[in-house]
């Protein structure tokens, strides 16, 4: 067969299982991973692997915000055309089977919540000078939970004889996935499949199975790469894992440093730290001492300006990097590189990774921060926990704590919710990646005596209040637009 190969991308589902993220309307098919929705990266997918130039999308009840994000396809050089399920309910067959109508030959199905790594899906180009009703994609995967919430398949003399939509007994290894090369002539076998007693709808898995044992060959085609079915919330972590894993030690790592009359100690922060990052930069608020000469002479990138605060010199830093990942620390040497390894790691399987100085690992420390600090960091944390409660949250016991990372795409998603000028911005910082539903991951670090020096912020009882009545005033603050 030589027919122009088409794609069909289903993208009518609800997907109710992603819950609390669909409370904000988003459909499961334009959650981003490394800033590029579910459907688009399938979309890419088809174009530079099976060199298909026209795509047909089903859509349902969200079809609105997919049609205005992915309009005609022109601005990713295909073209997309729309076909509107008003029942999706119904099951994938049956929306599969709207596009009789607009496909008389070959044509690829790829769902559009499956993320694929790294795939070979190029070789399925191969099958198209074959005769086939129906080429289905397999994955060899041990785990049999995954094959429970996909479909199993039977394969005997290489072709597959069986398959089951949701098995309740899996006896083989063998992973259906949503990728299947289909002649038109699949359709006459949908208008005769029958809707699904475990399902309750017309399953495109029990359409083969009856493929199958017409006597019609179901040909087996083994996918290599990782693949991720994106069922629920934990599905969708683990694809951004793996995502973020992906070339980890390619990417570029910047440091950011503010600084104020920090002269006897950020010399030893930079030197500390020099090595372990692509680049250190300071954001110098016009200390009055030679805390940018020493910056520089380390060989630190320093920003002398006159800011706000804290958080107003943090943000003009972020601004700045050119890193993938954005490291904070303070140039007081509280924090050490050592703990820079761990929170790299953990920042693989998150948005933005915090410290805490106040895990009972940490208790041998807690000297090196007042008792006053210490419980309002975590009565500050806990607060935030019951203002936001949802099952998704992250648990924190620090939101004071300075020292964290965050990728810079995260960064500018929530950049201009930022408003902070001072210590209140690590809250803030913290508050709005929820709001934006990232996912935080709260580490224990260790918390050092100072090298040098006094905090601007709780140097006394009097500056320790401020500051802890500023936070108490942001959460607040935030809370009540949240809710609004």
């Amino acid at each position: 067969m030589k027919d122009k190969l088409v794609g069909l991308i289903p993208a009518a589902g609800e997907g109710i299982r992603m819950y609390p993220h669909q409370a904000k309307g988003m459909p499961k098919v334009l959650f981003e991973i490394n800033g590029c929705p579910l459907i688009l990266r399938n979309i890419e997918l088809m174009r530079d692997k099976l060199k298909i130039e026209e795509i047909f999308i089903i859509v349902g009840y969200d079809k609105n915000q997919i049609i205005d994000r992915l309009g005609d396809g022109s601005q990713f050089g295909v073209k997309i055309k729309y076909i509107h399920n008003p029942n999706a309910k119904k099951g994938l067959a049956d929306g599969i089977l709207l596009a009789e109508k607009y496909i008389a030959g070959l044509f690829c199905v790829i769902l559009a919540d499956e993320v694929y790594y790294e795939s070979n899906h190029s070789e399925l180009l191969a099958w198209l000078k074959k005769d086939f009703i129906a080429v289905c994609g397999i994955k060899v995967n041990a785990d049999p939970l995954s094959i429970k919430k996909n479909y199993s398949v039977g394969i005997h003399n290489g072709t597959i004889d069986s398959l089951i939509e949701k098995p309740k007994i899996v006896k083989n290894d063998y992973l259906g996935c949503g990728t299947y090369l289909f002649n038109a002539k699949i359709f006459d076998y949908i208008r005769i499949t029958p809707i699904s007693k475990q399902t309750g709808k017309m399953e495109i898995a029990d359409t083969l199975d009856i493929v199958a044992k017409s006597g019609k060959e179901v040909h087996p085609f083994f996918l290599d790469g990782d693949y991720v079915n994106v069922n629920d919330l934990s599905d969708f972590k683990y694809a951004g894992y793996i995502q973020k894993s992906k070339h980890f030690a390619e990417k570029k790592k910047s440091l950011i440093i503010p600084a104020y009359n920090e002269a006897e100690s950020i010399g030893y922060v930079i030197d500390d730290y020099k090595g372990k990052v692509d680049e250190i930069i300071v954001v110098d608020n016009n200390s009055v001492d030679e805390t940018a000469k020493v910056a520089r002479q380390r060989g630190a990138t320093v920003y002398t300006a006159n800011f706000k605060g804290y958080g107003d010199a943090l943000m003009f830093g972020m601004e700045k990097a050119c890193a993938d990942i954005l490291i904070l620390t303070e140039a007081d040497g509280s924090f050490k590189s050592r703990d820079l390894g761990k929170l790299l790691e953990y920042i693989k399987d998150a948005d933005m990774v915090i410290g805490t100085r106040t895990t009972k690992q940490m208790i041998a420390e807690a000297a090196n921060m007042g008792f006053i600090t210490r419980c309002g960091n975590v009565i500050a944390a806990k607060l935030i926990e019951l203002l936001w409660c949802r099952a998704d949250r992250p648990r924190l016991t620090d939101v004071g704590c300075t020292y964290r990372g965050i990728w810079k795409d995260a960064y500018f998603k929530i950049k201009n919710n930022l408003k902070a000028g001072g210590p209140e911005f690590s809250v803030e910082m913290i508050i709005e990646a929820m709001n934006f539903n990232m996912r935080i991951i709260e580490i224990p670090i260790n918390y050092n005596p100072r090298s040098g020096g006094t905090s601007k912020f709780s140097r006394s009882l009097l500056g320790t209040a401020r500051t802890g009545i500023r936070m108490l005033k942001l959460i607040i603050r935030k809370w009540f637009k949240w809710i609004l």
